[in-house]
């Protein structure tokens, strides 16, 4: 069975969000081991510089690498990434559980994205949308479309 690992910046406080995740780790269950692991987000000023900045994201990138599982592929979502089809993604999943063996690991920044470092030790970089979306979100729907890349890889009817 895959192991999806999802490493994310900020904590979930909304019910909405949470309720969201929660649905779809339960629908996620029977079809893969999943891992979502939420760390803090550096405190940083009000009006932070560019060098706190690049600390604070060198800090969680630190971080979120560290609570990769060893061998996985890793996958940052990031504005500069390619974007792919939910059929796309789903052969994409195929793929890197083969060059993870058998684990994937997306990671998913807080509001000032992710640091550069980790983004380059990535695999893949995805990104959801042109789009600007709150990273809360971002995590609901990465969780939507890891279940609807299971439900086309078991050739279900969810996804259409």
């Amino acid at each position: 069975m895959m192991q999806v690992t999802v490493l994310c910046v900020g904590k979930l406080k909304e019910r909405f969000y949470l309720d969201a995740v929660e649905e779809y780790q339960k629908r996620l269950g029977p079809l893969c081991r999943l891992s979502v692991v939420q760390l803090a987000e550096r405190r940083l000023p009000d009006r932070p510089s560019a060098a706190q900045i690049a600390q604070a994201l060198r800090q969680e990138g630190e971080e979120l690498l560290s609570r990769c599982p060893r061998g996985a592929a890793l996958v940052p979502l990031c504005v500069e990434g390619e974007q792919l089809s939910s059929p796309a993604l789903a052969a994409q999943m195929e793929r890197w559980a083969v060059q993870g063996g058998g684990s994937v690991c997306f990671v998913i920044g807080g509001s000032y994205g992710l640091d550069e470092a980790l983004k380059a030790r990535g695999v893949f970089r995805l990104s959801m949308s042109k789009m600007t979306f709150p990273h809360h979100l971002a995590r609901v729907m990465l969780l939507e479309q890891i279940y609807r890349a299971f439900q086309i890889q078991a050739g279900t009817k969810y996804h259409k």
